[in-house]
């Protein structure tokens, strides 16, 4: 099936979230995984310990060489930590990308609560990275964050993606896990209104890197030429199915089970 997916993120060390879970998602769903590292963090279950930013130069160069050669059908950004690299990145998708779908996640804060994006970073996201996507990926505070609207159950997420769409992206899936309720409804916001995505929660502490796996899974979809809502459908199964069989790995927020595929052609494979 194949589909070349470019993600351009930062790298965990803890291999739960980031580059890494990018990586594995992308390959657990039959797409191809090419990469950009714009930072390397020390980080494990328990948080972000340090965080190294790569050389701005050399995340355009790490770009440049893959588009140039091996060429991609689907663009993915994660973290992206201050306003360089934001432009650099913002500045390679437009020169050697363009018309590519982008999916944005909108990295903004760890799952242990560490700030993955500093403060002047904030409005270069929205100015440069938003208007590029194809679908952009907010969890509910990174929603609130980018729009300042509390976002709390389904109304106010159908808001903020319309806010969202209203800053340029074409399509935007307002995340409901830090909405409490038993249910976990995503929300996904596109010209033609919103659709629902409905699933149990299931309880656990292990859901380390779910953000960018769930990113990571559409962008392999749309490199795979599945529309957006049946590439929506598909990561969210692969996500709640690695959820359910985490490892239980890791004294905090632990990782989940990236092994696991919802892939008809490599189930059994």
């Amino acid at each position: 099936m194949n589909g070349r997916v470019l993600i351009i993120a930062g790298s965990d060390s803890g291999g739960g979230a980031g580059i890494q879970a990018d990586i594995k998602s992308v390959s657990a769903l039959g797409g191809f995984a090419m990469t950009a590292i714009t930072a390397l963090t020390a980080q494990n279950s328990l948080g972000v310990h340090a965080i190294h930013p790569v050389d701005i130069d050399f995340v355009s160069r790490q770009m440049a060489v893959v588009l140039d050669d091996l060429g991609a059908d689907c663009l993915k950004t994660g973290m992206l930590h201050n306003v360089e690299v934001i432009e650099v990145v913002a500045d390679m998708i437009v020169d050697k990308a363009a018309g590519l779908p982008l999916v944005a996640d909108p990295v903004m804060v760890a799952k242990g609560g560490a700030s993955l994006l500093d403060d002047a970073a904030h409005a270069a996201l929205i100015e440069r990275i938003v208007p590029l996507a194809a679908v952009l990926t907010p969890n509910a505070p990174e929603a609130a964050a980018l729009t300042g609207i509390d976002v709390r159950d389904e109304a106010s997420q159908q808001a903020a993606g319309e806010a969202l769409r209203g800053q340029g992206a074409d399509a935007v899936l307002v995340k409901g896990g830090h909405i409490e309720g038993s249910q976990i409804v995503d929300l996904l916001v596109t010209g033609d209104g919103a659709m629902r995505f409905e699933s149990p929660r299931i309880q656990t502490a292990h859901t380390h890197g779910t953000g960018c796996t769930l990113a990571s899974g559409i962008a392999a979809g749309l490199a795979q030429g599945m529309d957006l809502p049946a590439a929506v459908a598909r990561a969210r199964a692969y996500v709640m199915a690695a959820i359910a069989a985490a490892p239980g790995y890791g004294a905090g927020h632990g990782p989940i089970d990236h092994t696991i595929t919802v892939d008809p052609q490599r189930i059994g494979g």
